[in-house]
C-alpha cells in the first residue's frame, strides 16, 4: 500500500479527488481482507472489509499523517471484527423467551407407524427402492445392479417414490 504515497493518489484522495479515492479504496482491499482474515469470524469478512472501507472513505480527510495510512486502515478493519464478534456473542447468548413456540416433536411411536403406513401405500416397485436406498442404504449404484436399472431410472423411481410417501404424511 506504499505506492498510494508514491504516485500522490493518497494525497489526492484525501483532498477530495473521487477517482483518486476509488483507486485508493481498490488498492486497499486486498491487503485489508488478508488482514481481515486473520481477525475476523470466516463468514464476517467480506462484511469487516466492506464497512472499513466505507469508514475510510467517510474518514480520510480526517488523517493527520498519510504515512499512518496502512496502520490507520488495519485498525480499522480489527475494530470492525471485534464489532461483528460482540454482535455475534449478543446474538447468541439471548435468552429463549416464552414467546417463541415450543417444538412439537411427534412421539417416535406415532411416526414410525406413520411412515409405515406411508411405505405399505406405495406401488411395490417404488417401495422396494426406498427400501433398499433409505433401510439397507446401497448406492443407487448398487440399487439399479441389483434390480437391472439405469441410474437414472433408480433416481426416477426413489424421487417419485419419495414424492409419494410425502403427500400421505402431509397433513
Amino acid at each position: 500500500m506504499t505506492s498510494l504515497l508514491a504516485n500522490g493518489d493518497l494525497a489526492a484522495a484525501r483532498a477530495g479527488d473521487t477517482a483518486a479515492l476509488e483507486r485508493v479504496l481498490r488498492h486497499s482491499r486486498q491487503d485489508l481482507r488478508r488482514y481481515a482474515e486473520f481477525h475476523c469470524v470466516i463468514n464476517d469478512v467480506e462484511d469487516a472489509v466492506q464497512e472499513s472501507l466505507i469508514t475510510v472513505s467517510r474518514k480520510l480527510r480526517d488523517l493527520r499523517v498519510l504515512e499512518c495510512f496502512v496502520s490507520w486502515t488495519f485498525r480499522i478493519v480489527k475494530r470492525e471484527c471485534n464489532r461483528l464478534k460482540r454482535g455475534r456473542r449478543m446474538f447468541s447468548g439471548q435468552p429463549i423467551t416464552e414467546e417463541i413456540a415450543p417444538v412439537v416433536v411427534p412421539e417416535p411411536a406415532e411416526w414410525r407407524h406413520d411412515v409405515a403406513a406411508a411405505l405399505e401405500s406405495l406401488p411395490a416397485h417404488y417401495r422396494q427402492i426406498v427400501l433398499l436406498r433409505d433401510l439397507e442404504g446401497l448406492t443407487v449404484a448398487e440399487i439399479g445392479a441389483e434390480l437391472g436399472l439405469s441410474r437414472e431410472a433408480v433416481k426416477s423411481r426413489l424421487h417419485r417414490a419419495r414424492v409419494l410417501a410425502r403427500e400421505y404424511l402431509s397433513p
